[in-house]
Order: structure tokens, then C-alpha cells, then sequence
């Protein structure tokens, strides 16, 4: 499978990707579980909220408007939880507290500013305004108001979700992704390095973005570059929705992911993409799972999860795929662009946009100070300082 098939654009790499991947089934769990997750179907609200019309300041209901001087006896009092029982007279009073039920018949609550209290007597001693200070029943929404955000549910849903009544939230299940860093060089983080040796970075960093995105991440053990390590990596990674090797997917003599997948019964959709960084690019179906093959460079690895893994992972959770491109004036100039789509580290400072002057694909010291992506198509022409560009925020 080496070599195989010709160098696609961005835009049609993307498209098989998406292809490759389709939204996951759906699973109940508790409200307190599902921040961060998706739903899958609407919540209607179960009841109206408020409840009930409701206090909305400690004081005195009444049924009438009130004028400086009148006077009323109390008759009782309502608090949240402790409603009144009872009819109210037109020289009657309810001692009142913030969000109890307004007594019935009740047209307003004087707050207790208002009044002077003698015992169970109270008089008005100032004008109480033109407001009747309750919060209407259904004021906030009403019984049978749908809600389900194309976003993953954060605080206020969660708060919004609880008043409507509901416990139980319907969510796309989690996306597994399995994570596969490949190379004989690479150590875990916390190992002393033999010499030509480096540490493992991109996997965790692809971990984290994956994570931050809602998938359920398992990291695999490093796989060595021999066709027995990977394809005992590629068992390992079994009940996976998504595995994403990293490194070995060029087509040198050492990048043997193409050829082990293959004979793993991957079917291929292609293999090069004309982007810089992440040229080598492979993916496919492989047996229940989508495989992703990225290159190992660091910054390659991670430009290729914004580009190409978040819409993937967004598509599996039934969300819309976004990007949030925007246009920002270049500080300084830039030269043209070559035949590969370009996404160039920059950073955004004053409403302007600096392309960071080195963008080799092995710095993630880099990519780390970046803010954005410039994204430059192919044969783009050089730029001017305080021309427009074209860039991609990046996550955190």
C-alpha cells in the first residue's frame, strides 16, 4: 500500500474523514454527568417556572393597591415552601418572604420598608409604587419549553435543565479514541533518555485536545517499528470508535503504518494531503473503526488534530462542524506561499496578527506561544504589512 493513491486537498481530505465517522448511539445519565456532554434529543420542561406567581421581595401581600396610611391586619404568613392557606379580606395582610406563593387573591406585596408594624397591625407609611412585586407563574418559561443546545452542555444548561425538572439527560455517547505513538526513539515522559532517544510529546498533547472535545481517550502503549509491535498495538485498540496512530504514516523505509494496516484489513481513502505541516496523512476504515494516521512531527501531529480530528470528533457527538475563522490585519509582511495549504503559527496582539518567524514542524515551544493559524490556500502571493489573512483560533 505504499505510496498509494494521489495528493489530495485539505478540503477533500476533510470530506472523507467526516465519511468516515457518523454520530454515535445515545445514553441516559445523570444530570450531574452530563456537563460537558452533548444531548442527543430535546428536554421539555415539565412544569412552569415558576410554579406558582411568587414573592418577589420580603414584605406584606395584600389584595388591593395601597395608599400612604392605609392600614391592614395580619392574618398570617407565607414563606418558600410554606404557602398560605387562607382568604384574604381587603383589610387583611400576609407577612411575606422572597419567593414564597402569593396567597390567593393577593394583587401585590408591599415591601417592608414600606410599613410600620404594631404587633399584628401594619400601616403604610410611604408611596409602595407601581409595582406588584411578584414574579408571575411561567415567568422564567413554561411548561413544554424545548431546550437542546448544539453545544456541549455547560453550567447554565445544567441549571436550566434542573428547573425545568429534569434529573435523567439523553447525550451522544462519549467517542473512544485509542491514541498509538510509534517509533523505536520515543520514551515516555519521566524517562531518563538513552542516547537517541526523545520523549514522547504529540500523544499527550492529542490526548488532552481529544479529551477537552468529549471523547474517552486511551493512550496506547508505544509501539516499536516492526510489523509485530503494530499490529499488536492494533488489537490493543480494539472497541474503539477512533484510533489515531502517530508517526510511520509517511513512506519511508521505517513507516510501516500503511502497509501493517493494510494487511489488517484497512480500507484506505487516501494517503497524502497537500497541507503543510502534515503532508503524510493516511486514513481509512479499519474492521468497527476509523483510522487516522498522522505524521510525527509534534506540530504536524497537533495542527492535524485541529484541522481533521475535532471535526471528526464533533461529527461522532452530533454536533455541527465548526471552525471559527476570522480575517486580521498582518503586522508585518509575508512571502508567498508555496503549493501546499499553509497554516502558519501566529499570534493575534492589538487586533493585529504576527506570523512567528520559525515554523518548523518540530517546535512545540512554537505552537505553544500561538494564538491562531494563519491559514495561506496554495500559491497564496505575498502579503503587506495591514493586508487581511485569513486564521484559525487555536484551542487551548
Amino acid at each position: 500500500m505504499e505510496g498509494s493513491g494521489p495528493v489530495i486537498s485539505v478540503a477533500a481530505a476533510l470530506d472523507h474523514l467526516l465519511g468516515l465517522v457518523a454520530p454515535l448511539p445515545t445514553e441516559t445519565v445523570t444530570l450531574r454527568a452530563a456537563a460537558g456532554r452533548v444531548m442527543s434529543e430535546p428536554l421539555a420542561a415539565l412544569h412552569d417556572q415558576p410554579p406558582f406567581d411568587a414573592s418577589a421581595m420580603d414584605g406584606y401581600a395584600v389584595v388591593k393597591d395601597a395608599e400612604p396610611d392605609d392600614t391592614f391586619t395580619i392574618i398570617g404568613e407565607a414563606a418558600a415552601g410554606h404557602p398560605f392557606v387562607g382568604v384574604l379580606d381587603y383589610s387583611d395582610a400576609v407577612r411575606i418572604f422572597t419567593g414564597a406563593p402569593i396567597p390567593p387573591g393577593a394583587t401585590r406585596v408591599i415591601i417592608q420598608e414600606d410599613v410600620r408594624r404594631d404587633g399584628d397591625r401594619i400601616t403604610v407609611t410611604g408611596a409602595p409604587g407601581d409595582g406588584p412585586n411578584i414574579r408571575p407563574g411561567g415567568g422564567d418559561f413554561a411548561k413544554g419549553k424545548v431546550h437542546q443546545p448544539r453545544t456541549p452542555l455547560g453550567s447554565r444548561d445544567s441549571a436550566l435543565l434542573a428547573a425545568m425538572g429534569h434529573g435523567l439527560v439523553p447525550v451522544a455517547r462519549k467517542p473512544v479514541v485509542a491514541l498509538l505513538m510509534t517509533g523505536d526513539e520515543l520514551r515516555p515522559p519521566g524517562q531518563v533518555l538513552a542516547e537517541g532517544q526523545i520523549t514522547a510529546s504529540n500523544g499527550y498533547g492529542l490526548a488532552a485536545m481529544c479529551e477537552a472535545a468529549g471523547a474517552e481517550v486511551r493512550i496506547l502503549p508505544i509501539a516499536s517499528d516492526t510489523a509485530a509491535s503494530l499490529s499488536q498495538a492494533f488489537r490493543l485498540a480494539a472497541g474503539a470508535d477512533l484510533l489515531i496512530t502517530i508517526g510511520g504514516a509517511s513512506v519511508g523505509d521505517h513507516d510501516l503504518i500503511a502497509d501493517v494496516a493494510g494487511d489488517a484489513g484497512l480500507d484506505l481513502s487516501f494517503h497524502k494531503v497537500a497541507m503543510r505541516p502534515g503532508k503524510p496523512l493516511l486514513a481509512g476504515r479499519m474492521g468497527d473503526m476509523a483510522l487516522v494516521g498522522l505524521p510525527g512531527n509534534p506540530v504536524s501531529a497537533m495542527v492535524c488534530g485541529v484541522i481533521f480530528i475535532l471535526p471528526m470528533l464533533r461529527r461522532m457527538q452530533g454536533l455541527p462542524n465548526f471552525s471559527e475563522i476570522l480575517s486580521y490585519p498582518l503586522a508585518d509582511a509575508i512571502a508567498a506561499n508555496g503549493p501546499r495549504q499553509h497554516y502558519m503559527r501566529a499570534q493575534v496582539r492589538d487586533g493585529r496578527i504576527t506570523v512567528l518567524d520559525r515554523q518548523d514542524s518540530s517546535l512545540l515551544s512554537v505552537l505553544r506561544d500561538a494564538t491562531h493559524l494563519v491559514v495561506r490556500p496554495p500559491g497564496d502571493p505575498a502579503r503587506v504589512a495591514g493586508e487581511g489573512v485569513s486564521a484559525l483560533r487555536l484551542p487551548a
